[in-house]
């Protein structure tokens, strides 16, 4: 192990204390965990954002090392989910690429309103964060109006949020925002679907019911059976390899309805199989190449 300094570093009250230093070989430990784990992939060019990440969870476990942190995290399994959900990035908002939900709202949405009334709707967010897309696509379903969504009472409509992280499936599940947060909401969506509260605002029951949040890795099994009409997995494949890309990949085509599409975000492509079998049908929008 390398041997460990101390750092100066800001605490939470804007004072300063001693922070250990993350040696190359503590850095290297983390990073193997995180491949382990989560596949995301951190470069020696990521060792200060880990650092900076990490930082407040040696203290709140009242460790001087990050040697001791590696330790820990080797043998406490609830400290390493942690310590995934601490190097877990959840920048989002809503309606976010809003070129996906102009596709959605044209080329989906018609046929799934076209569809016999009993054959189920299920649609997957896969990568969730705290819920901005999640709802974003159910009030695309639903409409600008309560009148608007009437055509999906008696239909089985039911989306899927997942995520690594349990704070954010967790705020996935609360549905709050702060008025802010839900500026980038079309204004008929926010009257239909938005309801004020102390905070800001929560998402409307209407839509809440829609969807439930689930804690999921994506590179462990998934308990899903059904296939997807729609799967939106956007901006977190830019944090693994190629070699994790093609297999995450492969898997949501695997789960992907022959008239499905595959939603991924604006630097991400498809690669190795799943290239293979989809086809391009918009801006990182794609079908398997045998659908209509």
């Amino acid at each position: 192990m390398s041997i460990l300094g101390l750092a100066p570093a800001p605490n939470d009250a804007g004072m300063t204390d001693m922070l250990p230093v993350l040696g190359d070989a503590e850095f290297k430990a983390l990073a193997q965990i995180m491949q382990s784990d989560a596949r995301i992939h951190l470069p020696p060019a990521k060792k200060s954002l880990v650092h900076s990440r990490l930082a407040r969870r040696v203290r709140e476990n009242k460790l001087d090392s990050f040697q001791a942190y590696v330790a820990l995290v080797e043998r406490d399994a609830g400290e390493r989910r942690k310590m995934v959900t601490a190097l877990t990035t959840n920048h989002t908002h809503f309606f976010r690429e809003n070129h996906h939900f102009d596709h959605f709202r044209t080329t989906l949405l018609p046929r799934l309103r076209a569809r016999s009334a009993d054959r189920p709707i299920r649609i997957w967010s896969a990568a969730c964060s705290s819920g901005e897309e999640v709802y974003s696509i159910a009030m695309t379903l639903l409409g600008e109006s309560t009148a608007e969504a009437r055509w999906m009472q008696g239909r089985d409509v039911r989306l899927l949020a997942t995520d690594i992280s349990q704070p954010v499936v967790d705020a996935a599940s609360r549905a709050c925002y702060s008025a802010a947060s839900v500026d980038p909401i079309p204004l008929p969506y926010q009257k239909a679907w938005l309801v004020p509260d102390d905070a800001g605002f929560r998402v409307a029951e209407t839509a809440r019911r829609l969807v439930t949040a689930r804690v999921l890795n994506l590179f462990e099994p998934w308990p899903m059976r059904q296939r997807y009409d729609a799967i939106f997995c956007r901006n977190v494949m830019i944090y693994f390899d190629d070699a994790a890309k093609a297999e995450l990949e492969a898997r949501l085509v695997e789960q992907l309805a022959p008239d499905g599409f595959l939603y991924i975000g604006h630097s991400e492509r498809l690669i190795g199989a799943a290239a293979d079998r989809m086809q391009p049908c918009g801006q990182t929008i794609y079908k398997p190449r045998d659908a209509d």
